[in-house]
C-alpha cells in the first residue's frame, strides 16, 4: 500500500454531496487501471486519508482540493511464479488472468513438447505429452519478460512460461507429484 497526494477536481453538481465520497470515488475513477514505473498497477483506492480546503479557480465552477490517500497497487517481479486462469487461446499462445493484468505464454513455453493449435476447439495441444491447454484452466507460470511502459495495463507486456518443474496447469502438476511419490516408493 502506498501513500499518495494529489488534487481532485469535485464538479459543482456533486457539492452537496459527502467530500470524502465524491473524492473517493472522483479518485477511484482517475486513477484505478494506471501504471506507476515504481508502483505498479492501481488496483484500488483504499482510504481518503486528508482533504484539503477547496479552491475555486476562474472560469471554472468546480472546488479542487488537495488530497492525501491510500492505494492497492500489484506490481508483477521478473522470475515472480503466478497462478492463473487461461481465458483466450491462439495460435501463438495463451493468455493468462493473474490478477488485475494478463500475461502471454508463447506457445513456444506451455510444454517441451511440440504444440499444435486446434482453432475448432480453441486449445493447445501436446503432440506426444497429449497435454492439452483450454480457456478457463488454471495454470502456474512464471514470469520472463515484463514491460510496464505505458499508462494502462493494456499497454504492459507480461512473457510467461510454463516449461520448468511445477508450473503449467494444475492437472499436470498433480501427475507430476504422483509419478514422483511413486517414484520414492520403489
Amino acid at each position: 500500500m502506498s501513500k499518495i497526494e494529489d488534487t481532485v477536481r469535485v464538479p459543482p453538481a456533486l457539492f452537496e454531496e459527502p467530500l470524502e465520497d465524491v473524492a473517493f470515488e472522483l479518485l477511484n475513477e482517475n486513477y484505478v487501471g494506471k501504471i506507476d514505473k515504481k508502483l505498479g498497477l492501481m488496483v484500488t483506492v483504499k482510504e481518503v486519508e486528508e482533504i484539503g480546503i477547496g479552491r475555486v479557480i476562474m472560469g471554472d465552477g468546480a472546488a479542487y482540493h488537495d488530497v492525501t490517500f491510500t492505494a492497492l497497487f500489484y506490481k508483477p517481479e521478473l522470475q515472480e511464479v503466478i497462478e492463473g486462469e487461461v481465458i483466450e487461446i491462439t495460435e501463438f499462445g495463451a493468455f493468462i488472468r493473474m490478477g488485475p493484468m494478463d500475461g502471454l505464454v508463447h506457445v513456444s513455453q506451455v510444454t517441451d513438447d511440440y504444440i499444435n493449435y486446434d482453432g475448432k476447439r480453441g486449445a493447445l495441444l501436446g503432440k506426444e505429452s497429449k497435454k492439452t491447454l483450454e480457456e478457463g484452466n488454471k495454470v502456474r507460470a512464471r514470469i520472463v519478460a515484463l514491460s510496464l511502459k505505458g499508462k494502462s495495463s493494456k499497454e504492459t507486456k507480461i512473457g510467461l512460461t510454463m516449461r520448468q518443474p511445477g508450473l503449467g496447469r494444475e492437472e499436470w502438476i498433480e501427475k507430476e507429484k504422483k509419478k514422483k511419490e511413486k517414484g520414492k516408493k520403489k
